[in-house]
């Protein structure tokens, strides 16, 4: 119950709907993704905090204020907005977001901060079915590929039978999705994608012919 009030809390701050940006209530996190800045040149970067008004952005390049910028970020998606200021390693982002798109960012942000507190280490929302095909391939950051089993899997992440167990918070590529490792299964291991699918899409992705 303690953990329900805590959810229940984190949610009714980080969900409010204030202009004032600096009213957002900001969750610690780790997101990995990529962006772009205006002469759309592509870069890696990594989020350390977050709300629904904006983000600190760990980035290689720290653009220039009022810059706009376009990222790609795990269990996000798609945001843009301009910076605002210069943080030590990157910069801060002031989203440009509806209302709706804003609630959708106080929903995954109140599942990210809590996942942990309450047991819950990788997406359940979604239900889960098993693919046609279900032989696929693992392939580590080194370019080293496994051959796996698909167990089961969801629109936002999938169990898979393998030998070989990557260490948890690690990156793959999983068939022609990117995913990352949650958990270390009995016979294998349970990862979350990077981006929420479509199930048409999913099952042609997750085990390419």
């Amino acid at each position: 119950m303690g953990s329900d009030r805590s959810a229940s809390k984190i949610l009714s701050k980080i969900a409010a709907n204030n202009p004032d940006r600096r009213r957002f209530a900001r969750v610690n996190v780790d997101i990995l993704g990529r962006f772009m800045l205006e002469d759309r040149r592509e870069y890696p970067c990594q989020v350390e905090n977050m709300s629904p008004g904006g983000a600190a952005i760990i980035a290689p390049v720290s653009g220039t204020l009022g810059e706009r910028v376009v990222a790609y970020l795990d269990h996000i998606g798609r945001v843009e907005g301009k910076i605002s200021r210069h943080i030590d390693g990157g910069f801060a982002i002031e989203f440009n977001a509806t209302p709706r798109k804003r609630d959708k960012l106080a929903n995954v942000l109140t599942w990210l901060a809590n996942r942990d507190a309450l047991n819950l280490p990788e997406d359940r929302r979604h239900e889960r079915f098993i693919p046609k095909n279900k032989l696929t391939k693992i392939v580590l950051a080194d370019e080293r590929t496994y051959e796996c089993r698909i167990i089961d899997v969801s629109l936002s992440g999938a169990a898979l039978k393998t030998d070989v167990r990557p260490a948890i918070g690690l990156e793959i590529a999983l068939g022609k999705m990117r995913a990352r490792v949650v958990r270390h299964l009995e016979d294998g291991i349970a990862v979350e994608f990077a981006s929420i699918q479509n199930q048409k899409l999913l099952e042609h992705h997750i085990a390419p012919d």
